[in-house]
This record gives structure tokens, C-alpha cells and sequence, in this order.
């Protein structure tokens, strides 16, 4: 009475690279060794290392960008938002709620705040255009490192599928030498 074999690992996967094996054997090559040389795991990330993209573009950037950018990031806050209205309110309520003689922008015309306001837009326009200028360099920074990362990950994807079929390889052969044929495998583990 012959032993019944059970398979614990699951083959299904080996089924793709059979007709490789056959081809590979065919040509009187090494199944299991066969391909080129792949790159190692510490190559890659040492060809493709993280960089904090950030960093890199600030520490380029002069004094003058570093205060467009800060003003850039400052200028669109609450806080900046606040302020201004603080700086509203108080400037058209003492000038319309205190004695005459205590004013010091005539109400209904405010031409000094308005002077003021215009100014304040004025010099803000530009500066906020050149740090979003700035800000935009650091986004194509952070791209082009973040396709960097993808084809690093990308590589490193490749390496562990090589590793796989390698390892596919390897149990075929193991099989093949215990006498017992893929096709047999596949049918006993499509009937469990």
C-alpha cells in the first residue's frame, strides 16, 4: 500500500514557472541559479538614499528668500487675519467714537488708513509671490524625490519577486528530485 504524501505549502504559485524551468533545463542551464545578477538591498538605498528635501532647499535659499518665504507663510494665517482686523477695528472705532480734537484720521474719509491698507497690499502682493515662487521650488524638490523613492521602492519589488521565483525554483527542483511531479502537486492541491 503506497503512503498518501500530503503538501503543506501551498504551490499554486509554482505553476507559472514551470514552463521557465522545462525552458531552462531544455538549454542545459541551472534552473535554479539562472538570471542576472540582481542588485542587493543595501546597493539600492545606497544608490537611492532619503533625503529631507526640505532642508536641502532652505539651506540654498539667501536671507532675503528665508523673509519671503517667512512672511509667505506668516502673512496667510488667522493670526495675520486677526491682527489686521484688531488693527481695523481699533483705528476706525478711535477715530469715530473719540473727541474730536483726539483724531487723528477724519472720519468717513480715513485717507491715512486707506494709505496705509493700500501700502500694506502693495508690498505684500509681491513678497507673497515670490515665496510661493520659493515654496514652489520646494515642491518640485519633493517630487522629484518622491519618484525617486518610487523607483527605489520599485527596485527593491523587483529584487524580492527575483528572490521568489528563485525560491519557486528551488521547491520545484526539490520536488522534482523526490520523484514527484509538479503536475500531481497542482491536482492534489486543487482537490483540498
Amino acid at each position: 500500500m503506497q503512503r498518501k504524501r500530503t503538501f503543506p505549502l501551498s504551490v499554486a504559485p509554482l505553476i507559472c514557472h514551470r514552463d521557465r524551468l522545462n525552458f531552462a533545463e531544455a538549454k542545459g542551464g541551472n534552473h535554479i541559479m539562472s538570471g542576472p545578477a540582481l542588485p542587493r538591498l543595501r546597493e539600492i538605498r545606497q544608490h537611492h538614499p532619503l533625503r529631507n528635501t526640505y532642508r536641502e532647499v532652505m539651506a540654498g535659499l539667501g536671507k532675503l528668500d528665508l523673509l519671503a518665504v517667512w512672511i509667505t507663510e506668516n502673512v496667510g494665517t488667522m493670526g495675520f487675519f486677526l491682527l489686521i482686523l484688531v488693527w481695523t477695528i481699533l483705528w476706525l472705532g478711535w477715530n469715530f467714537l473719540a473727541p474730536a480734537r483726539l483724531q487723528f484720521d477724519p472720519p468717513m474719509g480715513f485717507v491715512f488708513w486707506l494709505f496705509i491698507s493700500n501700502m500694506i497690499q502693495i508690498l505684500l502682493m509681491p513678497l507673497i509671490m515670490v515665496g510661493q515662487n520659493l515654496q514652489g521650488q520646494h515642491a518640485e524638490a519633493r517630487a522629484e524625490h518622491d519618484l525617486e523613492v518610487n523607483v527605489k521602492a520599485e527596485q527593491e519589488i523587483e529584487m524580492i519577486l527575483h528572490h521568489l521565483e528563485r525560491q519557486n525554483d528551488m521547491l520545484i527542483a526539490m520536488l522534482e528530485k523526490q520523484g514527484i511531479k509538479l503536475e500531481q502537486v497542482l491536482r492534489h492541491s486543487a482537490s483540498t
